[in-house]
């Protein structure tokens, strides 16, 4: 088992045992879809790219892509976003 496989699973089971949210410990996203119409994405690191048909904004593990029409960024926090517009797809890559 790799080291960064190890720290990830020690951070989980501590994460459970002290019945702390895994999006917080493990730094991962939290993300929310109201329809197709409206996405909330939690603890991004940055949007690396912005059409109105994409959007693809950094995660700690790697990146979460939009695709739609008429896509807008209606918030952008240093902790949260909020995507609008006709949603067809999330990819993770």
């Amino acid at each position: 088992m790799a080291l960064r496989d190890l720290r990830k699973k020690v951070r989980k089971q501590f994460a459970d045992f002290l019945e702390i949210p895994g999006d917080i410990m493990l730094d991962l996203p939290k993300i929310t879809l109201v329809g197709n119409v409206q996405l909330f994405i939690e603890n991004h690191r940055g949007i690396l790219e912005y059409t109105p048909e994409g959007i693809r904004v950094s995660i700690a593990e790697g990146e979460v892509a939009v695709t739609g029409e008429n896509l807008i960024l209606r918030n952008i926090l240093p902790d949260e976003l909020c995507v609008e517009g006709k949603i067809f797809s999330l990819k993770f890559n």
